[in-house]
């Protein structure tokens, strides 16, 4: 019962998305983003706390601005994607332009797949679809599944459109390594923490639990790691630019290697978020693991 009262609700919201349109979808976004910082406490803490140690020069004043902008973005992010769900190929290429495109073409051409590595970075929802709209590869996205079933259907429904797949976290590891070598562009978002046992790198900082997956991937198949975000533009459209990781002095499959590309690629990550802060989700407890690893490190530099 509570999952179809839920589907139910969520139907509604969803359905009145979809007839709004584009430049109502993103105000109506940016209108509740606005609400729930200004009304609610949901994640205020932790994103005024993130902030402030990843800008310690900023004022309290700026912080919240910035703040404020994220939870736009994350309302826009999400009214957006609603609405984008039953709209054509046409409407949707129109609303991203990528910059350089033929860094993923080249990328393709070397027949080993591409690792595109993303985050909850401006509307990330519109990923798949762009890739595919505009670069013509097959897409498979790296997904979390949600609780409820029936939601979680209706999701990955829409984000395996124009012939794009989908693999559930959890059992990626031979899925994404069969996707790669049918040279498919597997799309992650690396921006959340990883478990204790992750890499820890720096981040705006601070160590912070990192996924080593996209490094593992990348050095185990050869694939490259191609990094791309979508900006908002003032007339509400978005651009992508592309980026390849550099990899070309790593070697083997190493422990060192999974470590040094971790750290380069959670680099550029770091660049694109000083540059555009309120597209970024602050609300994630990124560093929620620092004080373990820093209380480990004391531990065993203290034996």
């Amino acid at each position: 019962m509570r999952d179809t009262l839920e589907y139910v609700l969520f139907s509604i919201i969803y359905r009145l998305a979809q007839r709004l349109s584009f430049r109502s979808a993103e105000r109506v976004g940016a209108m509740l983003g606005e609400l729930v910082f200004a009304c609610t406490q949901i994640r205020k803490k932790v994103t005024l706390d993130n902030l402030a140690h990843a800008f310690p020069e900023k004022s309290p004043d700026e912080l919240r601005h910035i703040a404020r902008g994220a939870y736009r973005n994350y309302g826009i992010a999400v009214l957006l994607f609603m609405w984008s769900t039953n709209k054509s190929a046409e409407v949707l290429k129109s609303l991203v332009r990528f910059t350089n495109p033929e860094v993923l073409h080249h990328a393709l051409e070397r027949k080993r797949g591409v690792l595109f590595l993303s985050a909850h970075f401006g509307a990330w929802e519109l990923l798949s679809a762009s890739i595919r709209l505009h670069v013509g590869a097959t897409v498979s996205a790296l997904v979390q599944r949600q609780r409820n079933p029936k939601i979680d259907a209706l999701l990955d429904a829409h984000r395996r459109r124009f012939g794009n797949d989908t693999i559930p976290m959890g059992v990626s590891s031979r899925r994404v390594l069969t996707a790669l070598a049918d040279n498919h562009v597997v799309i992650l978002l690396g921006d959340q923490s990883g478990p204790k046992e992750a890499v820890f790198v720096e981040f705006f900082g601070r160590p912070a639990a990192t996924h080593r997956g996209v490094a593992a991937f990348s050095l185990k198949s050869g694939a490259p790691i191609v990094m791309g975000f979508l900006v908002r533009q003032r007339d509400a459209t978005y651009t992508m630019t592309l980026e390849e990781v550099e990899q070309h002095d790593l070697g083997a499959y190493t422990e060192e290697n999974i470590l040094e590309l971790t750290r380069r690629h959670v680099a550029i990550l770091e660049r694109w978020i000083r540059h555009y802060p309120d597209h970024w989700l602050w609300m994630h407890k990124r560093w929620k693991h620092t004080t373990y690893y820093q209380e480990h490190l004391a531990e065993t530099e203290h034996s």
